[in-house]
């Protein structure tokens, strides 16, 4: 099992910058990927970015320039640096990985509590 809390959303101007924080822990033989996802109201949750275990990074078009997703393996943890944000940034971001808890089993889909980051003036 492995728990995910995330941390670093909150209220900035447009314009400005954000790095979200998602610290993984728990029992669990490695991670393979890590994903931030994002949902606005009314809106179906969206896939922002993702790192895989190789260390490829894909990023959604809209945050494409804008978003870094980074990994510190020595914290379990993985960021996303947002700058340049704009109002239609705003969403609730939630962190995902896909780990490996057990030898013969495939990897399990784990979630963050979400964080919100609002965009305004």
């Amino acid at each position: 099992q492995v728990q995910l809390v995330e941390s670093g959303g909150g209220l900035v101007q447009p314009g400005g910058s954000l790095r979200l924080s998602c610290a993984a822990s728990g029992s669990f033989l490695s991670i393979n990927a890590m994903r931030w996802y994002r949902q606005a109201p009314g809106k179906k949750r969206e896939l922002v970015a993702a790192l895989a275990s190789a260390g490829s990074a894909n990023y959604a078009d809209s945050v494409k320039g804008r978003f870094t997703i980074s990994r510190d393996n020595a914290k379990n943890t993985v960021y996303l640096r947002m700058n340049s944000l704009n109002a239609e940034d705003t969403a609730v971001y939630y962190c995902n990985v896909v780990a490996t808890t057990d030898y013969y089993s495939d990897a399990t889909n784990y979630w963050g509590q979400g964080t919100q980051v609002t965009v305004s003036s």
